[in-house]
């Protein structure tokens, strides 16, 4: 099985030694395979914003490695890491981080303009992300035209445009109403089921997480229990979540 993401006994540790130091994660291991769809389920202060910060390399880990798509990115300088970052992950911020002054279809061509490619194999790229989360009638209105929903799905069209390694979502329903949200995790589960598109969404909310099919649980720093759907739906599947949610102290 092609893994993705492979996260090897990692640690991270803020504060210089001789002074009080805090460790955020201790030790934390797991494997993400191609077309999978995970959920980092942790209270705040668990650490999942942390370990999303070394998962995206926006942050590097004090001792342990990470693996996408069988790269070390630890291993990678500041410019490596700026253009693997550009190439292998897509990133779904919980507060959409669309540039105001652009439009909804400049925002999305970033990644690839970054890269350098011409508009000329930009804007098929666009149109048919666009068009796969339906939002091609709102590519020339700018973020302040369009609805939180409509944000989001720009958004999530920007992080899949130049088919990255691996979808990173922070919270991607935070922001949103009850309809939008629904929404947003549909299509996101539908980019994974039927478009292989491999995702790990860190979340607190049981509701968003039972749309992965597989959840892993973070506290305290480390990687304890996990749940994983199979063949359930995805009703029973919030139910039991839930119901395990319930008998933790």
């Amino acid at each position: 099985m092609n893994e993705i993401l492979v996260v090897d006994n990692v640690t991270k540790t803020y504060g210089k030694k001789g002074e009080k130091q805090y460790q955020a994660l201790k030790g934390i291991n797991f494997k993400i395979a191609a077309g999978e769809f995970v959920a980092i389920m942790g209270a705040s202060g668990s650490g999942k914003t942390t370990l999303l910060n070394i998962l995206s390399t926006l942050d590097k880990p004090t001792t342990g490695q990470v693996f996408i798509n069988k790269h070390d990115v630890s291993t990678l300088n500041t410019n490596q890491m700026a253009d693997f970052r550009s190439k292998e992950i897509g990133f779904i911020f919980q507060d959409f981080n669309l540039l105001e002054n652009l439009s909804n279809r400049e925002n999305i061509a970033l990644p690839l303009s970054l890269r350098g490619l011409s508009a000329r194999r930009i804007n098929p790229l666009v149109d048919r992300i666009a068009a796969k989360l339906g939002i091609k009638e709102i590519l020339n209105k700018y973020p302040a035209e369009i609805s939180g929903g409509q944000k989001q799905r720009v958004a999530a069209a920007r992080a899949l445009v130049h088919e990255p390694s691996i979808l990173l979502a922070d919270e991607p329903t935070g922001a949103l109403d009850s309809k939008s949200a629904r929404e947003l995790l549909n299509t996101m589960e539908n980019l994974n089921k039927h478009d292989g598109v491999t995702t790990l969404m860190v979340t607190h909310d049981p509701f968003s997480a039972s749309f992965a099919n597989h959840i892993l649980f973070i506290k305290d720093g480390k990687i304890g229990e996990q749940m994983i759907k199979g063949e359930k739906s995805r009703t029973d599947f919030y139910h039991e979540l839930i119901a395990h949610l319930g008998t933790e102290e």
